[in-house]
């Protein structure tokens, strides 16, 4: 087991990843760095392994799979995370890792929002797109993230052994976050200086696509984690829609004895039906959502326990 593993997802930063591993190795020199290639074309894999870094591949296209792949495959007391697009300052990287170390997080988030993102990202869109992601997500998950979409992050052995990975894409940032939210793990943002990619370098990040595609995982984690407020949020906007089309008809009705809208008051029933239905699932699911909690406990529990016996089996 690694006491320190630097995580690098890389998919053609053939101009930087040379850089991102040396200042990485200078930052944390008993950390084990690892350059998971996603497909590259421009000899990214063998100008990591020049510089000294783990190189292992990983075919499946995206970077929630790349992330997958690395939480899978490798053991270590703290895990840091970084893009190998030269955007993030690897002097901050102890202050990620010491923490988890420490036993004083579950998982750090460098906090780009707070510092120099605003002022070097040459993308408005991004800026507007993070700026209304983090406020949605904070405001639905009653939290106060700092940074959602950040790709510099720490994580503890316990939490990358039971942290379930969904996304494929970009969208996973935001995935580790409300699953943090959600399981009420400890977390801890770390202000870092944040620098734009250098000349020449390419982002990967649509601005649209993968904006969109944030937003829909941001819609279904809520209506999986919190079905309830989801569900019933839902029921509360039928019956309101009912209640508009239903009253008018009722009143008339009892006004003068006859319903001459007779299709208004039926798809006003309808819409009262649909609503108790859409509370009802909510009900069942949120019991659901709460067994899964318990489970995850339990989960939790044993996946320390391992970590403990791991670490005495190699003091002895």
């Amino acid at each position: 087991m690694d006491r320190i593993a630097v995580l690098i997802p890389c998919y053609n930063e053939g101009k930087t990843i040379e850089k991102v591993v040396r200042d990485f190795q200078a930052a944390l020199p008993d950390a084990t760095i690892y350059v998971y290639d996603n497909n590259s074309t421009d000899g990214t894999d063998r100008i990591a392994k020049a510089a000294g870094a783990v190189v292992r591949y990983e075919h499946r296209q995206g970077k929630g799979n790349v992330i997958r792949a690395m939480f899978r495959d490798i053991d270590a007391e703290a895990y840091l995370m970084a893009d190998g697009d030269d955007t993030y300052p690897a002097e901050a990287a102890a202050a990620l890792v010491e923490p988890i170390l420490n036993g004083e997080a579950d998982m750090t988030i460098g906090d780009r929002l707070s510092s120099t993102y605003f002022e070097e990202n040459k993308r408005p869109f991004h800026n507007f797109g993070n700026s209304i992601v983090r406020k949605l997500i904070n405001t639905l998950f009653h939290s106060d993230v700092k940074d959602i979409m950040t790709g510099y992050r720490g994580f503890s052995f316990q939490f990358v052994k039971t942290f379930p990975v969904l996304s494929q894409g970009f969208e996973i940032e935001t995935e580790m976050t409300i699953h943090a939210l959600d399981k009420n793990l400890h977390l801890l943002s770390v202000p870092v200086p944040y620098r734009d990619r250098p000349q020449g370098s390419v982002s990967k990040l649509n601005t649209y696509s993968d904006g969109l595609r944030v937003l829909r995982t941001i819609f279904k984690l809520y209506r999986d984690y919190r079905p309830l407020r989801f569900f019933g949020g839902v029921a509360l906007l039928l019956l309101l829609i009912a209640c508009i089309l239903g009253i008018p008809v009722l009143a008339e009705y009892f006004h003068t004895g006859l319903v001459p809208r007779m299709p208004t008051l039926v798809v006003s029933g309808g819409l009262c039906i649909a609503a108790l239905l859409s509370y009802f699932s909510g009900l069942i699911l949120d019991v659901l959502v709460q067994k899964n909690r318990q489970e995850f406990e339990v989960k939790a529990n044993f996946v320390a326990l391992l970590f403990r016996r791991r670490k005495d089996a190699e003091t002895r």
